[in-house]
């Protein structure tokens, strides 16, 4: 069986051992300052949500599209996951697709926010798509896209806030 990867990165594929060092330099924060008494302050800036009055480490929505379309285009799969991204305000690392023969595709878009999962059965017009943020981006902005692009008659979405209270 054949099957092809695409690495599709928002810099572009020179050489990765850089970027990755660039991306983390500016858009990732390692460490948090600490505290007069010594304690790191994970308050001050640690993306954690609120979400309905509960703080939570980040919205984890889980999106079943059923009768979709265009479940084996992997261009149109890699414009809607950009799309998605740019709807919720997040900052995209890069985008991982897989192309599976006959049909189907995998693939990541790694946000500094956390993530965007999609796995695709086009014989049975069903995706599972995983949309996994935190801090101010907002995840429940990928459901219309997701609905429009792929023409889904029926999109289902259940909800896990991870890391309540943490």
């Amino acid at each position: 069986m054949s099957q092809h990867a695409l690495l599709r990165s928002v810099k572009g594929l020179g050489i990765p051992g850089t970027a990755r060092k660039e991306d983390r330099k500016t858009k990732l924060k390692v460490a948090t300052p600490a505290t007069e008494d010594g304690r790191q302050d994970f308050q001050s800036n640690d993306h954690f949500a609120i979400r309905n009055g509960v703080r939570c480490a980040g919205v984890h929505l889980i999106v079943d599209l059923h009768g979709a379309k265009r479940l084996d285009d992997i261009d149109h799969i890699e414009a809607t996951l950009r799309r998605c991204v740019e709807a919720a305000k997040a900052t995209l690392l890069h985008i991982h697709l897989h192309h599976f023969q006959p049909s189907g595709v995998s693939g990541v878009a790694v946000l500094a926010e956390s993530h965007i999962s999609i796995h695709t059965w086009p014989v049975a017009g069903y995706a599972a798509l995983d949309v996994f943020m935190c801090g101010s981006a907002d995840p429940d902005k990928c459901i219309p896209v997701l609905r429009e692009a792929f023409a889904a008659k029926r999109v289902g979405v259940d909800e896990i806030l991870r890391g309540k209270n943490a």
